[in-house]
Parts: C-alpha cells; structure tokens; sequence
C-alpha cells in the first residue's frame, strides 16, 4: 500500500511540476523529455533483468549447495547459545529457537526464499507462547528488529546489480555493507535491550557482541591507518577471497554430507532463473516512476535543497546524491533497490553516490514491510514499541553507511 501511493506520488508530482514549466516557463521539451526517460528506463529496467539472469542462477545455485550442505544449520548451532540470552522469555530449548535461527541465518546467507517462511513459522510459534494474543510480546519484538536492522553476510542482489551495471569491482562494497549491517544489528539489539531491562552484561552477550565489535572496530581502525587507493584494493581482494572461501566451504560440507553438489546447484540455480524473469514488471514500474520524477526536476530539487542547507555547516554533499535509497528503504525493498539502480545509472557505479547508494541498500531491512507482514500473519494489532526500535537501527545504519563509505571510498 505504501509503494502504491509512492508510486502514483511520483507520477503526479511529474506531471504538475512539468506543467507548471510549460503554462508559466514556456518550456516546450519538458514533456517530451519526460517521455523519452520513461520509455529508456523502461527498456533499462527489462534489459537489466534479463542481464540479472546469470549472476542470480550462478549465486543462487551456490546458495542451495550451502543449505543442502547445513551451513544454515552449523550457523545456528554456534549463535544458539546468544539468543537464549536475548530471549529469557522462551523456555529453553523450545523449538521456536531453531525456527528464529534458521531465519536469521537465512537472512546472514541471502536466503530469502528460505528466510521468510522459517521466520513465519517463528511468528507463530511465538505467538502460541504470548499471553496477550492482540499485544507483540517481548520476544516477537527482539525477533522483528533483529530482522528489520538487516544483518546480512552476502549482500548477492547489490553485488549482482553492480556487476550488470558495469562497476569495475562489483564487490568493492561487501566489507563496507558488513560492516554497517553489523552496527545496525548492534543498535537495534541494544535499543531493544533497553526497553525490555534485559542485562547485556552477562557472559554469553559479552563473548558474542563484543567480539564482534572488538573485531568491527580493528577493522575500522585499520581502515583509517591506509589511503583510500589502498584500502579500496584491501577491501576488494579481501571480499573476493572472503566470498570463494564460503563458496568452497559451502561445497566441502556438502561434500561430507554426501550431497549431490552438482544435483543441489541447478536446483537452486533454477530458482536463480525464475527470480531473475519475475522481477522485470516490478523493477520496470520502480523505475519508470523515478525517472519521471527525476526528469520533471524534482529530485534535482529535492536533492539540491538538502545540499544548499548541508553545504551551510561545511559538510560535504555528496552523501545527498544516495540519501532517497536510504529514506525508501524502510518503506520498501523494491522502492529501495529500483533507487540504488537508478542512482548507480544516474552518477555511474563506480561513482561516490552509486557505491553508498548500495551501501546503504544493504544497511538495512524493509522495516515497515517486515513488521506489516510477520506481525499480520498472527494478527498482533498492538505492535507496541517495534517501529520506533526498527527505525532506531535504520537511522544507525544510515549514519554508519554514510561514515564508512566516506572512509572507504574518499
């Protein structure tokens, strides 16, 4: 529903500023400027899916070797013991615990397919433990911001969209979404923590959350000692090596648990396929609105203002550029992505704005879609404070992305 008036919002807008142009500027090529937009993006949108076909069946095919091969599974036996912690409200061993790890290890993985009925079943299976039937429980709000805050280890979609668009290293930017996904998590974990007084002190919290942000701050730390030439040719061969080591991981599990490697990928890759054809009509319809929107002048408005009152405090702009992939996302993946697109074929990939478009596309989860659709599923009305917890960690993510693409890419 949110998309929809977005959608029309963008059209609309369009229309009454390009006519405005027209009736009192006399600018007699508005319109078919805005036409011609139209019609490229919508050729743009069909010819970029079509390219998606082969990234996604090649990493999707890798992704069902890894979950046939119980990658989801070893993930969620070693961060078993950190949600007995940040769920007290759970009897021990419930079998809600493997429901909620398996979806979160899902999500670190980029397994969507996989991610979203395990993360339902979690839902329910919540709901069966929660006393007010109408109310979210504890739990269920820990559960939703720990996926809203959108911890991810394989960002595969922006990878495979700056490969389709031409980016000279497409994986520039998987230490830096690690990164600010990781900072996101961390912020939702603790805002959470906060209100429900649960103590991030005790012994298993500590291990978990402070090795990683022991580790998280190391890597910042010696990201600031290098020159961003040579940190962004250190993060790039680190996050080529980093992705073949799980690709062969993935395999050499399989391998041992005697799964057909080969059988597993092309059942995945096949889902690779269908994901690929499914998302034209959608990328289209994103897209064609926003260029619309961007050849009336909007955005350009819209974007310059924030740069004249941002420019006022001697800060540099050229955040501004990607800041609509940020403000969408929380709304809507689908909105987000057709942005970080259109920025990335607007400035270039390569380019300040296209590198922290994606950034911060991968920053981050869908939080109001998320909460509509796992809170739906088991009719919870009072939803209490998730939205203001989920927002928390994406505006922490928007500030994280903001600081480290500066630091990674200058």
């Amino acid at each position: 529903m949110v998309l929809n008036y977005i959608w029309i919002g963008f059209f609309l807008i369009a229309f009454i500023i390009a006519l405005v142009k027209l009736i009192f500027f006399g600018d007699m090529t508005i319109f078919p400027e805005i036409m011609d937009s139209i019609f490229a993006s919508a050729k743009d949108g069909f010819t970029i899916s079509l390219g998606l076909t082969g990234m996604m069946t090649l990493w999707l095919g890798i992704m069902k070797v890894g979950e046939n091969g119980g990658a989801i599974k070893h993930l969620s036996k070693g961060i078993s013991p950190l949600f007995c912690r940040l769920f007290p409200d759970i009897p021990k061993n419930h079998p809600v615990h493997g429901s909620m790890i398996m979806n979160i290890a899902a999500n670190m993985l980029g397994l969507d397919n996989a991610a979203t009925p395990m993360g339902l079943k979690a839902m329910n299976e919540l709901q069966e433990l929660n006393p007010d039937k109408n109310k979210a429980s504890n739990s269920m709000i820990m559960f939703l911001v720990i996926n809203t805050s959108g911890l991810t280890i394989i960002p595969i979609s922006i990878l495979v969209y700056r490969a389709q668009l031409g980016a000279a290293n497409p994986t520039d930017i998987f230490i830096p979404i690690l990164l600010t996904t990781f900072i996101s998590t961390i912020i939702g974990i603790i805002t959470v923590s906060i209100y429900q007084k649960i103590n991030l002190f005790s012994k298993e919290i500590l291990l978990y959350l402070g090795t990683f942000s022991l580790f998280l701050a190391l890597v910042i730390w010696g990201c600031t000692l290098l020159t961003s030439e040579k940190l962004n040719i250190l993060s790039t061969l680190s996050a080529n090596i980093i992705l073949f080591s799980i690709i062969i991981i993935f395999i050499v599990l399989a391998l041992i648990k005697k799964i057909n490697v080969y059988d597993s990928f092309i059942e995945g890759a096949k889902d690779g396929f269908n994901v690929a054809i499914k998302i034209i009509p959608y990328l289209v319809a994103i897209l064609v609105a926003i260029a619309a929107f961007r050849a009336s002048g909007a955005m350009d408005a819209i974007l310059g203002g924030l740069k004249w009152l941002i420019s006022l405090t001697d800060i540099d702009t050229r955040f501004v550029d990607a800041l609509p992939v940020a403000v969408m996302k929380p709304l809507s993946g689908s909105g987000a992505r057709g942005l970080m697109i259109e920025t990335m074929t607007h400035f270039g990939p390569d380019s300040f704005a296209g590198r922290l478009a994606c950034v911060f596309q991968g920053a981050t989860d869908t939080t109001f879609y998320i909460i509509a659709v796992y809170f739906g599923s088991v009719g919870i009305k009072n939803t209490r404070y998730a939205v203001s917890a989920g927002l928390i960690a994406d505006l922490a993510g928007i500030i994280a992305a903001i600081f480290i693409a500066y630091l990674f890419f200058g």
